[in-house]
């Protein structure tokens, strides 16, 4: 597939997909849907990719959402209608392979369907986060949803409810958990490259293990997700002993953030 609206690229078992769409501030189109749906379909089958950085084009934005100057297909029966989340999710396609998102300049709306899903979150100093909805009259349900299992309730209905008048700071974003780390502008995309690569360097068995284990015991009580977790520990280690030998490990020593 010809792609038009990303760019990608797979370089020593990394992934990188880059929103290309500045001129829009990357909002996502119709094209975007389906190219995302047919790359998660690749990352998915492809195992010589481990990891996935995503990432935006651009100075102004990160991603603000659908493109509303374009639009996406909408079916003309509501009960057919579907989620833009089915196609941009990564784990709603079942993509256990861990995902990056480095995030500059405005995370607006629809960009939640990644940054709810991703498993490491970091951002750049001048990064900010709100979701508009509210303030154009729209019900904001489907990314708040996905975000109240991110951060703390409270936080995601005043992101919710204040819409367009108040945006979340990186440094607030870093108090709130919804990032683990900020960034000068420059050193953001080396850095989220760093860390994909380190998680690359794991067998990645137990990698793609921990991710489903963790994201499924969300919807799971919490027996249920220890049970199946047990069976994932079994499945992803299937013979029986640790695939690295732990003497060969380097010990890092303890680093503050």
């Amino acid at each position: 597939m010809e792609l038009t609206t990303v760019l990608y690229e797979v370089t020593d078992h990394v992934a990188t997909i880059t929103l290309n769409r500045p001129q829009a501030m990357n909002g996502f189109n119709q094209p975007m849907l389906e190219e995302f749906s047919t790359l998660w379909d690749t990352v998915k089958a492809d195992d010589d990719v481990r990891v996935v950085v995503l990432r935006g084009a651009g100075d102004r934005a990160f991603c603000t959402g659908m493109d509303v100057k374009e639009g996406i297909d909408r079916h003309p029966n509501v009960w057919s209608q579907t989620d833009p989340g089915e196609f941009l999710s990564p784990k709603l396609n079942q993509v256990w392979k861990p995902l990056v998102c480095a995030v500059h300049g405005m995370a607006a709306g629809g960009a939640f369907y990644w940054l709810n899903e991703a498993d490491i979150l970091i951002c750049s100093e001048e990064a900010t986060f709100f979701d508009p909805h509210v303030s154009y009259g729209l019900t904001a349900a489907l990314e708040p949803i996905g975000l109240a299992r991110r951060i703390p309730l409270g936080e995601t209905l005043r992101i919710a409810l204040l819409g367009l008048d108040e945006r979340v700071s990186a440094a607030r974003a870093l108090q709130i958990g919804l990032v683990s780390e900020v960034l000068p502008r420059e050193r953001l995309w080396e850095r989220a490259d760093e860390i994909a690569r380190i998680i690359a360097a794991k067998p990645p068995a137990a990698i793609q293990g921990t991710v489903r284990a963790i994201w499924e015991s969300l919807d799971s009580t919490r027996t249920q997700a220890l049970r199946t977790g047990l069976s994932y520990t079994q499945i992803g280690n299937p013979i029986g002993k640790a695939e690295v030998d732990r003497s060969a490990v380097p010990r890092a020593g303890w680093t503050l953030r």
